[in-house]
C-alpha cells in the first residue's frame, strides 16, 4: 500500500536512540502510512524494541526526529501520545492480571473513544468468552488477544506491536497476526510491528525494514524482500554480507 499524498502518518528521520545517552540504534529513518502495515525485522539485539519504545515515548531520542501527522512527538510522555492516537502492545503484554478481561478493556478506554463492543468482538472473537475471566488465568493466546484489544479499543491512529508471537505456538500466531491487517483496513490505522517469524511477517506486511546491530540495513516492499530471500538472509548477518549478495544481483 502506498503512503498517501498527504504524507506519512509516522515519519522517523535520522533517529539515534538508546539508554543513558548511549545509542542502541543509529540513523534510523522509516515511515508508516495510514492503513499501512509495516514490519520491523532483524535478529535479537538488533534494536527493534528500542526503536518501538522511542516512537511510543518510553525513551527520549538522543537525536533525530519522530513525527506523527507532521507534528514532532519525539520525547513526549506515553500518556500524552496515547491521547494523540499512539497505542503500544508491549512484549510483556502489560495486562492487569487481577482484573477481568472486561475490566482491562474499561481501564484502557478511559479517554472515552471506545470502539463499540460489537466491532471489537468481531475483530477479536475469542475475547467474547473471556469477558468475565481474570487476565491472569487466560491462555497465552487469549492474553495476547486481550493486549491487542486494550490497544485498539481507543481507535488508535498508530498501532505499535512488539513481538506479538513471543511464547506462542505457531498455530496461534497464524491466527493472531492477520488481525493486524484487519485493524489497518477497518480502523485506517498505521501498524508498525516487530516480528521474528519472517515469512509470516512478510506475508502480512506491505513493506518491511531490517535492523542489524542498531543500523537499518535493508528495506523494501514485502514482495521485493520475499523475492530476494538470499539478500534478506544476508541482512541478518550484516552489511558486508549484504554487499556480497547484492553484487550478484537477483537469482
Amino acid at each position: 500500500m502506498a503512503v498517501s499524498a498527504a504524507g506519512p502518518l509516522l515519519e522517523v528521520e535520522d533517529l539515534h536512540a538508546g539508554y543513558l545517552g548511549i545509542p542502541a540504534v543509529r540513523r534510523i529513518s522509516l515511515t508508516v502510512g495510514a492503513g499501512e502495515v509495516v514490519a520491523l525485522l532483524g535478529p535479537n539485539g538488533a534494536g527493534k524494541t528500542t526503536t518501538l519504545a522511542t516512537i511510543a515515548g518510553l525513551l527520549t531520542p538522543i537525536s533525530g526526529s519522530v513525527k506523527l501527522n507532521g507534528q514532532s512527538i519525539g520525547g513526549r510522555a506515553t500518556h500524552l501520545l496515547a491521547r494523540d492516537g499512539v497505542a503500544l502492545v508491549p512484549e510483556d503484554r502489560a495486562l492487569f492480571y487481577d482484573l477481568t478481561t472486561r475490566e482491562n478493556l474499561v481501564v484502557a478506554n478511559r479517554g472515552g473513544k471506545a470502539l463499540p463492543a460489537g466491532e471489537l468482538i468481531e475483530m477479536l472473537p475469542e475475547l467474547e468468552k473471556c469477558m468475565n475471566r481474570k487476565a491472569g488465568v487466560l491462555s497465552g493466546g487469549e492474553q495476547q488477544m486481550l493486549a491487542l484489544g486494550r490497544a485498539i479499543v481507543t481507535r488508535p491512529k498508530l498501532l505499535l506491536v512488539d513481538e506479538m508471537s513471543l511464547g506462542l505456538a505457531p498455530v496461534i500466531v497464524e491466527r493472531l497476526l492477520p488481525i493486524l491487517r484487519r485493524i489497518a483496513q477497518d480502523l485506517g490505522a498505521g501498524v508498525l510491528f516487530v516480528e521474528q517469524h519472517v515469512p509470516l511477517a512478510l506475508s502480512l506486511a506491505d513493506r518491511a525494514y531490517v535492523l542489524n546491530h542498531g543500523d537499518l540495513v535493508l528495506h523494501g516492499t514485502a514482495q521485493e524482500l520475499r523475492n530476494r530471500r538470499e539478500l534478506l538472509e544476508a541482512s541478518y548477518l550484516g552489511e558486508a554480507e549484504i554487499d556480497v549478495v547484492a553484487a550478484r544481483g537477483p537469482n
